[in-house]
């Protein structure tokens, strides 16, 4: 496809911030007398009165006639002295233009703030890394600022011959261990789960945000079971718990640590972990639910049978249309999302546009990501940015002339072990309407031919 800037399209960023905090009460109300349909209806209202004619949105654009007055005139940066280096503190931050770029609550969710969620800005990012200040967050109870220096973890077994050594260790002392560095995906299991039944929220950040991506620097936990003289053949669970007052306990297969990557991890992005992200330290499970990825981790049991604890028999279930639940289903399955064009943006102009998204699963790399503009009656194949690697976000594209039509725009996955991404006819076949965790279904946009872009699902 030929990329003549003359035929170009225009693409209006999505509002970031849809709703005020009379609205947030508002929602917070309403949810709590049961009328949870209420979140659609604010978010439907407020994306209403943010949308802004496209004549706005456009900031600066070039004139279609006569010279381009950002060409001819100096600008102020051009002719003096900028900053100091470092004016503004030791650590640096975006841009100012850039500051509607942020993580978002999402009203209604729950009653208290220390036990919610924020969402990343997908549709805001490029490649595959999530900047750790962008990085979504899901608490039971809060985050903490601990100190490293009196923080401990503890290895010890369910019973006197599970572990040779019971051993408690200092940060200092993990810190001296040899590293590793490692870049996955993390998600949490009820990520997409308000859309189960029906639409209820408008952009990629609110359907997908809870999803990150970050170089993880740490120990692999098999290291430290080998120094404390683990008993793999009858020890084939872990328990694992973090020092925050929300208790958090799972139970973890040993299959996955005695594949080394299952890492007892200090650092995230060349740095130290964020306080909201479980410092300082955290395990990462690869390709598993983000509620097994235990922040503030204290202690590591070795068992012989899964734990069963509060989190897992009670919460993070999956509920099947008979009634029954399924425990332990923690692996993320294949997934993908188009974060552009996606819900909130509006396309501008007809002409080129480049569809990017994101593809990742839980059980490898991922193989191929295919895309439509009409709905699943056709497909084609998008291009896979380099690097794909094994269990972390892999970022597609593909060129697309909009005419200017309603288009339906759909991405679809396949990973490595062959699985393909479900549409939600498939996906409800199997799990019904009323789950909140691990809906992994193909995401649809709706292109108007006002370019406005909407979430909707297709039966």
């Amino acid at each position: 496809m030929s990329l003549d800037p003359q035929h170009s399209g225009r693409l209006r960023k999505a509002p970031e911030n849809f709703i005020d905090q009379d609205g947030v009460r508002a929602v917070f109300r309403e949810a709590k007398d049961g009328r949870r349909d209420f979140i659609r209806g604010a978010f439907a209202a407020a994306m209403a009165s943010a949308a802004a004619p496209a004549v706005l949105a456009q900031s600066n654009p070039v004139p279609s006639e006569g010279g381009d007055p950002n060409i001819l005139n100096l600008p102020t940066y051009s002719k003096g002295l900028g900053s100091p280096v470092a004016a503004e503190g030791g650590y640096g931050k975006p841009s100012q233009y850039e500051a509607n770029v942020q993580r978002r609550p999402s009203p209604g969710l729950t009653q208290t703030t220390q036990a919610s969620v924020s969402f990343a800005p997908l549709q805001s990012l490029f490649g595959i890394v999530t900047p750790s200040g962008l990085h979504f967050e899901r608490h039971h109870q809060g985050w903490w600022d601990m100190d490293p220096s009196k923080h401990r973890l503890m290895l010890n077994g369910s019973d006197e011959k599970m572990l040779k050594r019971p051993m408690v260790f200092t940060m200092d002392e993990i810190m001296r261990l040899p590293s590793v560095s490692r870049f996955h995906f993390i998600e949490c299991g009820a990520n997409t789960g308000m859309e189960w039944g029906n639409v209820a929220v408008p952009t990629a950040q609110y359907t997908h945000g809870m999803l990150s991506c970050s170089e993880f620097t740490g120990v692999p936990l098999k290291v430290l079971l080998d120094m404390a003289g683990a008993d793999y053949k009858r020890g084939r669970y872990l328990l694992a718990e973090g020092a925050d007052g929300s208790s958090m306990t799972r139970t973890i297969p040993m299959e996955l640590v005695e594949s080394g990557e299952v890492l007892v991890a200090y650092g995230q992005n060349g740095e130290m972990l964020r306080p909201q992200q479980g410092y300082p330290l955290r395990l990462v499970v690869p390709g598993v639910q983000g509620v097994s990825w235990v922040k503030y981790l204290r202690r590591i049991e070795v068992g012989d049978k899964p734990y069963a604890t509060k989190d897992e028999a009670v919460h993070y279930i999956d509920l099947l249309p008979g009634g029954q639940h399924r425990q332990y289903t923690s692996t993320q399955e294949c997934k993908s999302v188009v974060t552009t064009p996606s819900g909130g943006q509006v396309l501008l102009d007809k002409g080129y546009y480049q569809i990017s998204g994101l593809a990742w699963s839980g059980r490898g790399k991922v193989k191929r990501v295919d895309v439509s503009v009409d709905g699943g009656r056709n497909w084609r194949t998008a291009r896979l940015q380099d690097p794909v690697m094994s269990k972390c976000l892999t970022r597609f594209t593909l060129d697309w002339a909009w005419d200017g039509k309603p288009a339906l725009v759909q991405s679809r996955a396949m990973d490595e072990t062959g699985y393909v991404q479900p549409s939600y006819a498939q996906l409800r076949a199997v799990r019904g309407t009323r789950s909140i965790y691990h809906n992994n279904a193909i995401q649809t946009w709706l292109v108007q031919e006002s370019g406005e872009v909407k979430n909707v699902q297709l039966s």
